[in-house]
């Protein structure tokens, strides 16, 4: 397709995303604050969660770690403890390492550049322009699947294997550089109706692939293990075998990599955190 849109045609996609959300914008705890590191712990959240379930977690964890010293002095087990339930715990962990390295190398503040937050730890291309725009409001270009959703659905009508490459110009040309903030927020609603109330316009990406399945994952091996040493560590793995009553195979495999990646401990024959 012709990449170059007319000044007409993004003024009328601008407008219809605007009304959209105008009319139906959601009221996400996030987005009433322009606390850079609140609105970080909101993205970091949302990785990979749905946003009921960060919405029920949210206010739990910025009671428990309002700022970047609290929680990069966090212990570790309090900090699986309260995150508890989100999944992916390794998020937390990187939370953890980049709020030690804001403090170390950015006097406490998270900075306002998508370069410098791409070198933090536990943040890809998608969560650096993110927090670049909601927390500081600056027009930076990126992509999710909500906007991604969007402008398929827009600008690619008959198409099928839609590479990003032929949508970020699109996104380019369409930003509305007055408000970044206001323009993504419209996007990610506009996307999320989209998926409920259409079949989902990202199945004719070239980037589109279905979630792995929970059950029986290595993940949900990895969460039990977790959510069973915050609660009763110390314990021996024949004990974690017994409580979780998982293949003795896959307990032991997860928990040498889970003390490789120090979210566990061992003393002689017993595991905690």
């Amino acid at each position: 397709m012709n990449k170059r849109l007319s000044s007409a045609r993004i003024s009328t996609f601008r407008k219809k995303i605007h009304a959209y959300y105008g009319a139906h914008g959601r009221d996400l705890p996030w987005r009433r604050t322009r606390n850079p590191y609140r609105i970080l712990v909101s993205e970091i959240m949302l990785q990979q969660t749905q946003v009921e379930r960060v919405i029920e977690k949210y206010k739990e964890f910025l009671a428990a770690f309002p700022d970047f010293p609290s929680i990069a002095k966090a212990p570790l087990a309090k900090l699986l403890r309260i995150w508890s339930g989100m999944g992916y715990n390794r998020r937390a962990l990187s939370l953890k390492s980049l709020a030690q390295k804001v403090l170390e190398e950015h006097q406490g503040r998270l900075p306002p550049d998508q370069e410098k937050l791409l070198a933090l730890p536990g943040i890809g291309k998608y969560t650096a322009g993110a927090v670049t725009a909601f927390a500081f409001n600056k027009p930076v270009v990126f992509m999710d699947t909500n906007i991604r959703r969007v402008y398929i659905h827009e600008f690619f009508h008959d198409r099928e294997d839609i590479h990003d490459d032929e949508i970020m110009p699109l996104l380019e040309q369409t930003m509305d550089a007055g408000n970044p903030r206001k323009w993504y927020n419209a996007l990610m609603d506009y996307g999320t109706m989209l998926k409920r109330e259409q079949v989902n316009p990202n199945r004719r990406s070239t980037h589109y692939t279905k979630q792995s399945p929970f059950e029986n994952s290595n993940r949900q091996v990895r969460g039990s293990i977790l959510k069973l040493l915050v609660k009763e560590a110390p314990l021996t793995r024949a004990q974690i075998v017994s409580k979780t009553g998982m293949d003795p195979e896959r307990i032991k495999k997860n928990l040498v990599l889970l003390a490789k990646e120090e979210f566990i401990k061992k003393n002689r024959r017993t595991y905690f955190i």
